[in-house]
């Protein structure tokens, strides 16, 4: 009997941790095919990570045999660092243009009538008169497109068949059929791309919101009950997605009634979050953090490998280092540029040859701002930079070198 009990205790720990890993994945991977390790396991957890959503943040999730879908909607619209890497608004407009191709292409299409329909949807006067042209004869136009499709390709909404994308940018006649792709369009991920509570195309043109802060509204815009319970559910879903989407919550960035919530179930919503999911709660005087020890759960990892990751943690620790001396209201960005200039001549010897070069120092300032600005580590207004208290749990320790040892061959192979 005793056996039987710790065979099913086992049982269930690798069931809570397997179903922590899906809901982790989901957390990173909002859209997420079969292709994907962690697919199997939450197609086997649905039902509960289905509930746990639904009760804990309100964001609905789909899953289907060929895709599944967390619908995560946004808490806070004004935060302008969620979007995909290396993209402008230019190639956020092409990305939509190229899903409108697809959502009325065939079964497969190629790169070349993919580009070639797009231009047509481009031509439309409304964009013209926005400052949008595209017209694909320039190699720089055919990357933008190429960039497009690898999105496209790295979200599983196309599936290449065969050919590549790079003979395509260098064809600058646009005329052979060799420099060309072909790939499978997987309808169901493409359907699950707007994550919209409702779809631009549905308002009437008399209420269509006219400024971008409306629009984004709009797109977002849930039904809240109007009762004391449908007001609370509201509230602990949008403090649960920013806790979910946020490195931290300060209590300065919160309304009176969300404060207000949040003091007093902050405690209780960190315990079910954390059990959940494997993160660990940081409860302090100015908000809560939930921190994920393995570093995993995040698009921005801090500490990280590289010169970049290095100038930004010596920028956080001269930014806390500031804070903890009492200087709260921050410096100038002249003066992180001159202390990356002064750490150079520290540890330039083992960044990258570009970041020792004269005059380097201002972009790895403007990368090292980015990213703290990101974790909400910092907050910068022009030229000023403002450092937040959660900066103060970064340090940098006296580097440890190792020397590499030589190790005895173990095969004829090595020795050679």
């Amino acid at each position: 009997m005793t056996d039987t009990r710790q065979i099913a205790r086992q049982q269930q720990h690798h069931r809570d941790d397997e179903r922590c890993q899906a809901l982790r994945a989901l957390l990173m991977t909002p859209l997420m095919t079969p292709a994907h390790e962690e697919f199997a396991a939450v197609r086997r957890h649905a039902d509960d990570l289905r509930a746990w959503f639904a009760r804990e943040t309100g964001w609905p999730l789909h899953i289907e045999r060929d895709c599944a879908r967390l619908f995560k909607r946004p808490a806070d619209l004004s935060d302008a660092s969620r979007g995909l890497q290396g993209y402008e608004r230019r190639r956020y407009v092409l990305l939509c243009l190229a899903c409108a191709v697809l959502e009325r292409a065939e079964a497969q299409i190629t790169l070349r009538l993919l580009g070639e329909r797009l231009l047509a949807l481009a031509a439309d006067p409304a964009l013209a008169s926005r400052g949008f042209a595209f017209t694909l004869t320039a190699a720089h136009e055919r990357r933008e497109l190429v960039a497009v499709c690898r999105t496209l390709l790295a979200l599983g909404v196309l599936q290449r068949v065969a050919g590549d994308e790079e003979g395509f940018v260098r064809d600058a006649t646009a005329s052979g059929e060799a420099a060309d792709a072909l790939y499978d369009v997987q309808r169901r991920v493409l359907a699950s791309m707007l994550v919209a509570v409702r779809g631009p195309s549905t308002w009437p043109a008399a209420q269509d919101p006219m400024t971008l802060d409306e629009r984004l509204a709009s797109l977002v815009d849930e039904h809240v009950p109007d009762s004391d319970e449908g007001q609370r559910t509201a509230l602990r879903h949008h403090l649960a997605r920013r806790l979910l989407d946020d490195p931290v919550i300060y209590f300065d960035t919160l309304d009176e009634a969300q404060r207000t919530y949040f003091t007093n179930q902050r405690g209780p919503m960190a315990v079910r979050l954390c059990e959940a999911t494997g993160l660990v709660p940081e409860q302090r005087a100015e908000g809560l953090a939930l921190v994920d020890e393995d570093g995993a759960l995040t698009d921005v990892a801090m500490p990280a490998e590289g010169t970049d990751a290095h100038a930004t943690l010596l920028v956080a620790e001269f930014l806390a280092d500031r804070r903890r001396a009492g200087t709260t209201e921050g410096c100038r960005l002249d003066q992180v540029v001159a202390f990356i200039a002064e750490a150079r001549t520290r540890y330039g010897s083992y960044w990258r040859k570009s970041a020792r070069e004269p005059g380097a120092e201002h972009e790895l300032a403007e990368t090292a701002l980015q990213r703290l600005a990101q974790l909400r580590l910092i907050t910068t207004q022009g030229e000023h930079i403002r450092p937040l208290p959660a900066l103060a749990r970064f340090a940098l320790g006296d580097a440890e070198l190792r020397t590499a040892t030589p190790h005895a061959p173990n095969s004829l192979f090595d020795a050679a």
